[in-house]
């Protein structure tokens, strides 16, 4: 039960001052629809009221506030034509502009031949002095009523800033003294004020400093949001570490017999995963580990050795893509060593024919199946196992904390391994996977060719084109990635379906298209086309990011490479050099580019350490869009920003950690103010997860 003491805060927005349920609605879209979603909703910038300027004093483009004399309204012949308001100072004079007004309201707002405070930004136009809707329009008795320093806020359509502050105001008187949830010295060491103070003092800025991130009332109310999620991460690792799970230690033979028939030796890295996994397996405790590896890493033959670490022990094991494509190709690339070591082996999909399903769901119930890869259909309500030991997840952000305990259903006591190709920030890692353990392929096969980056200007696009021809002549296979679909007016990008005509007819027959937009079955004909038959040329949109194996393809052409993430451009360039011979991509771009493109492009260059990479992404684009599209696995932090707060990441992860090793329950004084803490930020669903194991 949430506390009575943030009943005021948690209650929805129509309960403030002025909002009714359409503003309501706007509102939910902004920020959320309750009173604590506003109040997180922190000012971007401020506006100084200050300057009482005279109109001869006035630059263009400042806020000014100023006293005027009333002289002459200009009313238009429509309301389609803009009002104008004379009026002067003994300085100078300043025209009123209005578009769309209403005469009888600007005539009582201000009356001819009287004085009014005017304050907003004052500019020049045809060399006269204007104002454009005025911000405030007061008598001198109300001058105390225009603020001196007014905060920004974030908008959208339909509420403007004077609403949104006069609903700050309203939703402040909510804020109530909370019991304090710091270690009390933390807060003394960074001079933070208490929750309640830091929430008022973020929406009454004195100077723009106090609206930078690491002002301190800010860096307060970012580890309050850090806090709370590192420790409903670390409450529900520890639920799982509690819950027993299975000794699966095999015997060792089957991988033996793999690792054999394997044509390259297992890197370092590998094995030493492969240890971490084995350990989990064996222990008493369920296994829930993560691993990274960055592309071709060779995260998928680690994945098949834990999985015969289950079959040794006459247990089943269950591998999970996102998607067809990706499942049949896990399928096919793992079957023949499956099979060569009298392992069974089986596919399920959506797309299976019901006889072939049904065949597949009665293997895996009789036993007959060892090992099952598929996609969501594994976790549809009728398919049952015989004895499901082990569930691997592949490339799943989507799957947030819960989701993932979820999947546990369908065997008993199962342990769980995540992979992702994906290389994550530190700081991201903590907060989407901070239950799970967490390993690392770092070193890459030394069979594995580096591909050569060039960066290219969009105008040498002939060139590009030669270069194609030319590596078709070879046999070579070319991805051409382009970041629209179709063309529009409000956008000068390469269009996927307008570079696919071009390229079709210099090259007929040979060239592929896909995109999100193309039904599944025709996207995988396409696809399938480009692996195994004659198309040598995939024109795509990023569909192809993710798991596509080709090793055939040796060039990859990334269009407007300047508007792709770092994330996504390295996933890219991981579609080639997967073969024997060198592979190059090329990255064209338009000018100019920004500081930010440019460092982009010049650490595409530098590097193919995914992991330095996503370090790098999470500095120039923060962790808003880190994985090039937010996931709903990814914690959306309303207050912390992982680029400038990572520092209190850590401090928050490490407080968590000694919480529940001092206090796994949270009792006493301290108990009670972190649970307000967790219930303060949503993170609530932590004690359901707990009670329902």
């Amino acid at each position: 039960m949430r506390p009575e003491c943030l009943y005021g805060l948690f209650a929805p927005l129509t309960s403030l001052t002025g909002v009714g349920s359409r503003f309501a609605k706007l509102y939910a879209g902004l920020c959320g629809d309750k009173v604590v979603d506003l109040l997180y909703h922190l000012p971007v910038g401020i506006i100084d009221r200050k300057r009482k300027a005279s109109l001869r004093q006035v630059i263009s483009g400042q806020v000014i506030t100023v006293k005027v004399e009333v002289c002459e309204h200009q009313v238009p012949p429509s309301r389609k034509v803009p009002y104008r308001v004379l009026c002067k100072d003994n300085t100078g004079e300043i025209t009123l502009v209005f578009f769309h007004a209403y005469q009888d309201y600007l005539q009582k707002a201000l009356p001819v031949g009287e004085t009014r405070i005017i304050s907003g930004k004052a500019e020049f136009f045809s060399g006269k002095l204007q104002m454009t809707h005025p911000d405030y329009i007061v008598p001198e008795s109300q001058l105390a009523e225009i603020p001196e320093i007014e905060p920004i806020y974030p908008l959208t359509a339909g509420i403007s800033g004077k609403m949104l502050v006069k609903s700050m105001r309203s939703a402040l008187t909510k804020v109530i003294t909370l019991p304090e949830w710091l270690d009390e010295a933390l807060q003394k060491r960074e001079k933070w004020p208490a929750w309640d103070k830091a929430i008022q003092a973020v929406h009454a800025p004195k100077t723009i400093a106090d609206v930078e991130p690491n002002n301190p009332c800010r860096r307060r109310l970012a580890y309050d949001e850090l806090l709370a999620n590192q420790l409903a991460l670390a409450l529900t690792r520890n639920a799982q570490k509690r819950l027993a799970g299975r000794e699966i230690k095999g015997t060792g033979k089957l991988r033996e017999k793999v690792i054999a028939c394997l044509p390259f030796a297992l890197t370092n890295a590998q094995k030493r995963v492969g240890e971490e996994i084995r350990a989990d397996m064996a222990s008493k405790w369920r296994m829930l580990r993560l691993v990274q590896g960055d592309v071709g890493s060779g995260k998928t033959i680690v994945a098949l050795l834990a999985m015969l670490t289950a079959v040794e022990s006459g247990k089943q094991a269950a591998l999970m893509a996102p998607t067809d494509i990706l499942a049949r190709q896990h399928y096919a690339g793992l079957k023949p060593l499956a099979e060569a070591v009298g392992v069974t082996i089986s596919l399920l999909t959506g797309k299976d024919k019901p006889k072939e399903k049904a065949e597949t769901i009665a293997d895996l119930l009789s036993g007959k199946t060892d090992i099952v890869i598929g996609t969501h259909a594994l976790f549809q309500n009728k398919v049952e196992f015989k004895d499901l030991s082990l569930i691997i997840i592949d490339e799943q952000h989507r799957f947030g904390v819960h989701q993932r305990l979820n999947l546990t259903q369908k065997g008993y006591l199962p342990d769980v391994l995540v992979m992702t190709a994906t290389p994550i920030p530190r700081t991201l890692a903590l907060t989407m996977y901070g239950d799970m353990d967490i390993s690392k392929i770092d070193e890459m096969p030394p069979s594995r060719k580096p591909v050569k980056t060039t960066v290219i200007a969009n105008n040498k696009i002939e060139d590009v084109i030669s270069a194609v021809k030319r590596a078709l002549d070879t046999g070579a296979k070319v991805y051409w990635v382009c970041p629209l679909i179709e063309e529009s007016e409000a956008s000068d990008m390469a269009a996927a379906e307008e570079r696919y005509a071009l390229l079709n007819a210099l090259f007929p027959g040979r060239v592929g298209l896909v995109h999100g937009k193309l039904p599944p079955t025709e996207k995988d004909a396409v696809m399938n086309n480009f692996a195994h038959g004659n198309l040598a040329v995939l024109v795509a949109t990023t569909v192809i990011e993710v798991g596509v194996n080709v090793p055939e393809a040796t060039v990859m052409i990334v269009e407007h490479a300047e508007r792709f993430g770092l994330a996504q451009l390295h996933q890219l360039r991981g579609r080639v050099g997967r073969g024997s011979k060198e592979s190059h991509c090329l990255l064209l771009y338009s000018a100019p580019l920004s500081e930010t493109a440019k460092a982009r492009l010049n650490i595409m260059r530098q590097t193919e350490d995914g992991f330095k990479i996503a370090e790098e992404d999470l500095r120039l684009r923060g962790a808003g869009e880190i994985l090039g599209t937010r996931q709903s696995g990814m914690p959306e932090f309303k207050i912390a920003d992982l680029a400038i707060h990572g520092d209190l990441l850590a401090i928050a992860r490490k407080d968590a950690s000694v919480i529940i090793e001092t206090n796994p329950n949270l009792e006493g004084e301290r108990g009670d103010a972190l649970r307000t803490l967790l219930y303060l930020f949503s993170e609530d669903e932590v004690f359901r997860t707990i009670r329902s194991g």
